[in-house]
């Protein structure tokens, strides 16, 4: 008996590791990656701390004297460059007058520094002042640093008399790592194009899922149903086109259709309508064929799931039906939809977690245009995280976005439950109880 176990636990195993590596580690680092500041900027891994322009410009905003302090160049006559001055030979005597008079000195411009080195006793041509200068020169900006102890060594090197405070302040601002933060969910929050962006993601979702990819695909799957087989077989091969056709071919169809040199702005101006792009042209136009696009594929889908469906029912019910008088609406009403109601919610769950995560027939069509009046959540999350314009991708926030797409999912799917009595679906037959 022991050996029985053990034998099915190493043959499960295999599943159990692909469920965890494929299925749970995803949405388990979604979920980590979304409470970070992960970009192009910052990388993956650890950053460092750096003085850059686009860090002063952000100090500005909230301390602007600090940011004007750090943007000056400091000139300080320190150990570190009088040795750099002896390994370049300058005169022994202009080190020791530099080392004996001004060691420890601060200036606050380039032109302190040179004037302060042209009164030395022993002065240096007008060319060695140019590059003695420079050898003083303590400007933190664009310098990096590893860590914040290498930082805040620079900046008491300068003297510019920053507390404990104001060092942490800057150390945070001039990091150029990621960050564990929950930002990247106040700015989803706060951001105006959310509330956009939820209302197409539902109109498209509702909308789609609502007349195909449940509705039309039942429709579909009936009208077959009552079919001779050979028709049906043929009528059934023809609606799988739009699922077995390679998107980007798919999607192309389309495009042909309704470019401005397509077939329907072709046609119509044999009635005097002016060509035009009709995906593009409007929102109205764009979120038409956007639903037909994706309706044609989810439906096919549907299709084939409630075929099949239907064929397990025994053709017995039809026949009693049919002997008592009932008629095609009656046979459906009382025969196929009540037993038809577990096919149905694994379309309508499946079919609405797919359209919520899926955003590639758009991205090829519209692209979420026109004016971003198609994007919807999941485009967003692929703009956000791996394509934009901007170049900087936010790989936290378009995680932290995924997240939410994540918790929608699981929400509608026990919403689903609830409505489709999964209980009662699955719970013994009365003869067994």
């Amino acid at each position: 008996m022991n050996s029985s176990k053990t034998l099915g636990l190493l043959m499960i195993a295999p599943a159990v590791i692909i469920v965890v590596m494929l299925f749970l580690m995803p949405a388990v680092l979604t979920a980590a990656f979304s409470f970070t500041s992960m970009s192009t900027a910052t990388g993956i891994s650890g950053g460092a701390y750096q003085v850059a322009p686009n860090s002063l410009q952000r100090m500005d905003a909230t301390m602007p004297e600090i940011a004007e302090q750090l943007a000056e160049a400091k000139y300080v006559i320190d150990a570190a460059g009088l040795a750099a001055l002896e390994a370049d030979k300058v005169s022994p005597r202009i080190i020791e007058d530099l080392q004996s008079n001004h060691l420890n000195e601060v200036f606050a411009t380039r032109r302190d520094a040179e004037r302060m080195l042209k009164s030395l006793n022993e002065r240096p041509s007008t060319r060695e002042v140019k590059a003695m200068s420079e050898v003083f020169n303590r400007s933190i900006l664009n310098a990096r640093f590893p860590d914040k102890q290498a930082l805040f060594a620079a900046l008491d090197g300068m003297e510019l008399g920053f507390d404990a405070v104001q060092k942490e302040a800057i150390a945070e601002m001039t990091y150029t790592g990621w960050v564990w933060t929950t930002d990247n969910f106040t700015r989803m929050f706060t951001n105006p194009d959310t509330a956009r962006i939820l209302f197409n993601t539902i109109i498209y979702v509702g909308v789609t899922l609502v007349l195909f990819n449940t509705s039309y695909a039942l429709v579909l799957a009936l009208a077959t149903h009552y079919m001779p087989d050979t028709s049906a077989g043929i009528f059934r091969a023809i609606w799988l086109l739009p699922r077995i056709s390679p998107p980007v071919i798919y999607v192309l169809m389309w495009k042909w259709l309704t470019w401005d040199t397509g077939f329907l702005s072709t046609f119509l101006q044999n009635f005097g309508v002016p060509s035009r792009n009709y995906l593009l042209d409007n929102a109205a136009n764009a979120w038409f064929f956007v639903v037909l696009i994706n309706g044609f594929v989810g439906a096919s889908m549907g299709m084939l799931v409630f075929s099949s469906a239907l064929k397990a029912i025994p053709q017995s019910h039809f026949h009693a039906s049919e002997v008592d008088g009932a008629n095609r609406w009656q046979q459906i009403r009382h025969i196929v939809l009540p037993q038809m109601r577990w096919p149905i919610l694994f379309v309508t769950c499946y079919q609405t977690l797919s359209l919520l995560t899926s955003f590639d027939l758009i991205l090829l069509s519209t692209g979420g245009g026109p004016g971003g009046s198609t994007e919807v959540w999941a485009l967003a999350t692929y703009h956000t995280a791996l394509n934009n314009y901007a170049g900087n991708l936010e790989y936290g926030l378009g995680t932290a976005m995924a997240l939410i797409l994540v918790i929608i999912g699981i929400v509608l799917a026990l919403i689903y439950l609830r409505l489709f009595s999964y209980r009662e679906l699955v719970s013994k037959p009365l003869i067994e109880q």
